[in-house]
């Protein structure tokens, strides 16, 4: 079976190496007579797997004990409630950076719970930059600032972390593991892992330990990250098996020298792609070069009317996913981890080809 070059922006593609592994492990893991994903939860086994998932990503990370990791079910989705029903206090407003569509999705759940101060925005400029921290209007005694590192949909990442007095809150699913940060920055870090980390299903909240307690006291016990925490993510029956491939991801990341050794691979990746974009008049990027994410590029053609017929042979050449978001158009490469540099090159190369057969 000849395997084809994936640039889904979720759920995306996962190591060649890990798929092997689970294939391997599916009827029979580790010689138990049956797969891991009909284990019980509370058995050693799977419990074992959580903890070693536990450890790696602390290590790939560098979180410290002062923060629990929480496995969770719901989709970072999910979290846009959790966060201001753990965190948003009476008589508080809730600072948000408003910088795409997930963004947009953040703001509109949390004003269901509370006061929502959009604090800065780059709307007016069809979210293609990030607005000047100068510009930024920040509340007297907000209950955190929430942002969007990287925006799958628009291709705008933060090369900076914010700063203010509030706890800093960041929704990483299309940026976590792509390349080191310093999690000490963060209250509350939390990714959906369809992109990064494994499977959808799947969700990684990683809280610092002082912020938990504050729950409304409407918060669904389901929600509040103090119960997860306190039960280990086993209040209720998590995700086994998308636990179990992210344990296996965490292992692949490792070995490839952790996220020191991810970022520069990702770097070229993405510098590579943009230079082929930029150096074309046939490509463009809608996105301010000095925020261009290193996860997700969308370009469009210079005639749209040959956005089917780039599709259409895209996906005859292997090349699976390119369709951009349906709010912006044109196309999207989304280049996580998992993408190899073959992937990258092999696009590079359709692309040309099809400039110099239709431009």
């Amino acid at each position: 079976m000849t395997r084809k070059y994936n640039f889904c922006a979720g759920p995306a593609a996962l190591p060649e190496s890990v798929l092997e592994i689970a294939r391997d492990d599916m009827l029979d893991w580790h010689g138990r007579g049956l797969s891991i994903m009909e284990m019980s939860h509370r058995s050693a086994e799977v419990v074992g797997v959580a903890e070693q998932a536990e450890q790696a990503l602390r290590e790939l990370l560098g979180v410290s004990d002062d923060y629990a990791v929480l496995f969770l079910q719901g989709g970072a989705s999910t979290q846009f409630a959790a966060v201001p029903l753990n965190l948003l206090g009476a008589n508080q407003a809730a600072d948000y950076i408003n910088t795409g569509q997930w963004s947009k999705k953040a703001i509109a759940e949390a004003r269901r719970f509370g006061t929502v101060n959009v604090a800065a925005t780059s709307e007016d400029t069809n979210f293609s930059t990030i607005p000047a921290r100068d510009g930024w209007q920040l509340s007297d005694n907000a209950a955190y600032l929430h942002y969007t590192p990287n925006e799958t949909i628009g291709g705008v990442e933060f090369f900076w972390t914010p700063e203010a007095d509030a706890p800093l809150v960041t929704d990483m699913s299309s940026t976590i593991l792509s390349r080191p940060i310093n999690v000490d920055d963060y209250g509350v870090i939390y990714a959906g892992a369809q992109k990064n980390i494994g499977p959808a299903g799947l969700t990684i909240v990683i809280v610092r330990r002082e912020l938990l307690g504050r729950a409304h006291d409407l918060c669904p016990a389901m929600l509040n990250w103090q119960v997860a925490a306190e039960n280990d993510s086993m209040y209720n029956t998590p995700p086994t098996f998308a636990l179990y491939l992210a344990q296996l991801v965490f292992a692949w990341l490792q070995g490839l020298g952790g996220l020191a050794a991810m970022a520069d691979i990702n770097r070229r990746k993405a510098q590579k792609l943009y230079a082929a974009i930029d150096g074309s008049d046939f490509y463009a990027n809608p996105v301010d070069p000095a925020c261009r994410s290193l996860m997700n590029v969308p370009f469009t053609l210079a005639d749209d009317a040959l956005d089917k017929v780039f599709l259409a042979e895209s996906e005859e050449a292997g090349l699976l996913n390119l369709k951009g978001h349906r709010s912006v158009g044109g196309m999207r490469a989304s280049i996580y981890n998992a993408v190899g540099e073959d992937a990258v090159d092999a696009l590079i190369a359709f692309m040309q080809d099809f400039e110099q057969r239709n431009g």
